[in-house]
């Protein structure tokens, strides 16, 4: 993916950058969510850059498993994405403006949720992980996530009250799934937070992620640590 396919929404020269890896649903929305982001914040002093992804169920998965709905399965190439990323998309934003000393946060919804998590246990390139309603039903995930060690110091985790009431059994076990990640997050001092918020997995993707990358700058400028994270429930 070359930097001019990304899009940036926000201040270019913020020394905040939230890169969200995007299908073209997330990108229609990409205006609301900017703008959801300028009211939880408060202020303008952050950019989002959309990273579009070719193929979702093969370019944001780190290994091989079959179908949990449909016919497609899913691949591994989110160690290809994650190097996209770090050597080609990061250093193009670097060079537009190479005094600024960023910090980059990555962001993801769904599976993308899911691809910032295991990129955070890959390298300790970036500051912070929003993943809002991530796939953390996935194969072997908790397993996964269990056996390795994080390196983002803050992460920020969300999922709809809806989302484990389904007729799926795969999917069913999402919130069990999230719970288990907060909890192991916690525990090894991560500042961590879940947020419930109301609905199934596709309500309000938008403000979803709005509000992890709201979080994450009060997280960073109030300096939060593990100690004073709470599970919340329906954002309340």
């Amino acid at each position: 993916m070359e930097k001019k396919r990304c899009t940036l929404f926000g201040d270019a020269a913020s020394q905040t950058f939230f890169l969200q890896l995007v299908d073209e649903h997330d990108r229609e929305l990409m205006g609301s969510e900017a703008a959801a982001l300028r009211e939880l914040a408060g202020h303008t002093d952050w950019c989002i850059a959309a990273i579009p992804v070719a193929d979702w169920n093969r370019d944001l998965t780190p290994w091989k498993t079959g179908p949990v709905f449909g016919r497609q399965s899913f691949g591994d190439g989110a160690a290809q994405t994650l190097d996209m990323v770090i050597r080609q998309v990061i250093p193009a934003m670097e060079r537009e403006n190479p005094a600024v000393d960023r910090r980059y946060i990555l962001c993801g919804y769904s599976l993308a949720g899911l691809f910032a998590l295991w990129a955070a246990y890959q390298t300790d390139r970036f500051a912070g992980i929003v993943a809002a309603s991530p796939s953390v039903w996935y194969r072997d995930w908790l397993s996964y996530a269990e056996a390795h060690v994080i390196r983002a110091p803050k992460v920020y985790l969300s999922l709809g009250d809806r989302e484990e009431k389904t007729k799926n059994p795969v999917m069913a076990t999402v919130g069990n799934a999230i719970r288990e990640q907060h909890r192991m997050l916690r525990e090894r001092g991560i500042a961590c937070q879940l947020d419930w918020n109301p609905g199934n997995h596709f309500a309000d993707s938008d403000r979803r992620m709005a509000k992890g990358m709201a979080w994450m700058l009060a997280a960073s400028y109030m300096n939060i640590s593990s100690k004073n994270q709470v599970e919340v429930q329906n954002g309340k």
